[in-house]
C-alpha cells in the first residue's frame, strides 16, 4: 500500500483481521482432512517489512495463533519482529529452512513482489498453507506455477488484498449483481499519487545486517542502491510492477467479483516515466484499455498529481443503460442518469466476510478454500501483468484466458515469464 501514518497501517490490518459481525459462508470446495477447530496454528513470517508486520500484528490478534518463526534477509526487521513475539519466535535467515520446520503450519509472504511466487510454491511443496501479499506473483508463469503447485499439495491459500473482506465491497457487488445500473458497458478504475520525490542517490555499500544478494535472489545481479530497497523497491522492473503492480490487485478486484469475469480478451496500453526526477523505471502515467466480454474496463494511473476523478484519489466507476455507480474503498454514490439517487433492492446478498485474515485462519481450520485463493488472484493478477506487458510492447494484444497465452505474438508471449538468476528457477 501507500505510505500512510503508522496507526492507520496497523488500524487497516487489525480491522481486516478482526472482521465483520455478520456469518461467512465460503466457497466450495475439495474436503480434506479436518483440523481440530481449537487447535492453535503455528505460523511462520517471511518477509517481515512494514507489510509483514502489520500482518504478523493482525494474526497475533487472533486468539489461536502463535508466531513460532521470522524470517527476513534484513537482519533489524527479523528482531524487530520477534521482539513483538516477546522472544518467542525465532529467526531464520533462509526462508526455505523455515518451510522445513515441523512446528509451522501455514506462512505469511510479505517479501517484495519477485520473491512471492518461488517462496509460495516452496512452501506449497512443504505442506504449509500459504498467505501471500498481492501481487501475487511477479510474472504469470509463476502465476500458473503457484496454482498448480497449490491445487496439487491442497493447500489453503489467501491472496492479501485485504479490502475484500470490507464491507463496502460487498455492498457494491450486491449492488452491481442486482441489475440496478442496467447493462453495463463501461467500467473506469483509477489511482493518482503524488511524486515520489526520491532522487537519483548514487550506489552505496549494503547496510549492516542486510543479506543483499539474498533480496535481489532470481534478479540479475546489481549493486545496491536506496532506492531498491525498502518500499521503492516496486518501481524497478526487476523486483515489481510499479504502481499498476502495487495497486491493480485492490481496485481490479471489484470488478472482477462484481461482473463476474475472469479475464480480458484484448489490452493497450499507452504512458510511461514522464516528468520525474529519479532513478525508478516504472510508468509515472498510465492508460490502459481492457476489453471484456460485453464490456470495456480502462485502468488510468497518475504519480504526479493526487487529484483523480470525482473528487476521488482511487475509485471504480461502472457505467449502465439505467445508472452509475461510483465506489472507492469505504463509500459508494449509485445515480440515475439525471443524478437522482437510485434505491437497489438487494434480493440475495453475498455471505459477508468474518475478516481477510480470519478467513484464511477458518478456513485453514475448516478445510474450505478462501475467496481470495490463489485461482482467483492470478487471475488478479494476470490483469496488471497484461497492463504493463501492453505497455512494453506498444500496441493491442489479444489474450487467450483459457490457455493463458497471447494470440498469435510469440514475441509478447516471452514477457510471460522471466530469467531466473541461478541457482533460483521455476
Amino acid at each position: 500500500m501507500w505510505p500512510m501514518p503508522r496507526r492507520d497501517f496497523l488500524k487497516m490490518n487489525l480491522l481486516a483481521a478482526a472482521g465483520l459481525p455478520a456469518a461467512t459462508a465460503l466457497l466450495s470446495g475439495k474436503e480434506l482432512p479436518k483440523a481440530s477447530a481449537n487447535e492453535r496454528l503455528g505460523l511462520g513470517f517471511i518477509g517481515i517489512g512494514g507489510m509483514g508486520s502489520g500482518t504478523m500484528q493482525a494474526m497475533m490478534s487472533q486468539p489461536d495463533v502463535e508466531v513460532r518463526a521470522v524470517c527476513d534477509v534484513y537482519r533489524p526487521h527479523a528482531e524487530r519482529a520477534r521482539e513483538r513475539t516477546k522472544g518467542k519466535a525465532e529467526i531464520e535467515t533462509d526462508f526455505r529452512k523455515l518451510l522445513e520446520r515441523k512446528d509451522i503450519d501455514a506462512v505469511v509472504i510479505s517479501t517484495p513482489d519477485h520473491w512471492h511466487g518461488l517462496c509460495a510454491i516452496e512452501a506449497c511443496k512443504a505442506g504449509k498453507h500459504v498467505y501471500c501479499e498481492k501481487p501475487l506473483t511477479h510474472n504469470v508463469a509463476e502465476g500458473q506455477a503457484l496454482v498448480q503447485a497449490a491445487r496439487k499439495h491442497e493447500r489453503i491459500t489467501q491472496m492479501g488484498i485485504q479490502i475484500h473482506a470490507g464491507e463496502n465491497y460487498h455492498r457494491v457487488v450486491d449492488v452491481v449483481r442486482s441489475g440496478i445500473l442496467g447493462t453495463i458497458h463501461k467500467v473506469h478504475v483509477w489511482v493518482s499519487r503524488p511524486p515520489l520525490g526520491i532522487g537519483h542517490p548514487a550506489n552505496a555499500p549494503v547496510p549492516e545486517g542486510l543479506d543483499w544478494d539474498f533480496f535481489v535472489g532470481p534478479a540479475p545481479k546489481q549493486p545496491f542502491n536506496p532506492n531498491r530497497f525498502l518500499f521503492h523497491w516496486r518501481w524497478f522492473w526487476d523486483f515489481g510492477g510499479g504502481l499498476l503492480g502495487d495497486m491493480g490487485c485492490h481496485v481490479l478486484d471489484l470488478v472482477h467479483w462484481a461482473m463476474n469475469v475472469e479475464a480480458p480478451m484484448s489490452v493497450a496500453a499507452a504512458g510511461g516515466k514522464v516528468h520525474a526526477d529519479d532513478n525508478t523505471e516504472t510508468p509515472t502515467t498510465m492508460e490502459v484499455l481492457y476489453e471484456y466480454p460485453g464490456f470495456v474496463m480502462t485502468w488510468s494511473h497518475t504519480m504526479l498529481s493526487p487529484q483523480g476523478r470525482e473528487g476521488r484519489g482511487l475509485g471504480v466507476q461502472f457505467h449502465g443503460t439505467h445508472g452509475t455507480l461510483l465506489a472507492d474503498y469505504g463509500s459508494m454514490k449509485l445515480v440515475d442518469h439525471q443524478g437522482k439517487a437510485m434505491t437497489p433492492k438487494i434480493e440475495d446478498p453475498i455471505p459477508r466476510s468474518p475478516g481477510h485474515h480470519r478467513e484464511w485462519l477458518d478456513g485453514i481450520k475448516n478445510n474450505k478454500p478462501c475467496s481470495a485463493s490463489f485461482d482467483y488472484g492470478h487471475r488478479l493478477t494476470t490483469v496488471c501483468h497484461l497492463g504493463n506487458i501492453a505497455l512494453a510492447m506498444g500496441r493491442k494484444l489479444y489474450w487467450n484466458g483459457h490457455a493463458e497465452q497471447f494470440m498469435n505474438d510469440e514475441a509478447a508471449n516471452q514477457k510471460l515469464r522471466r530469467r531466473y538468476r541461478q541457482p533460483w528457477g521455476l
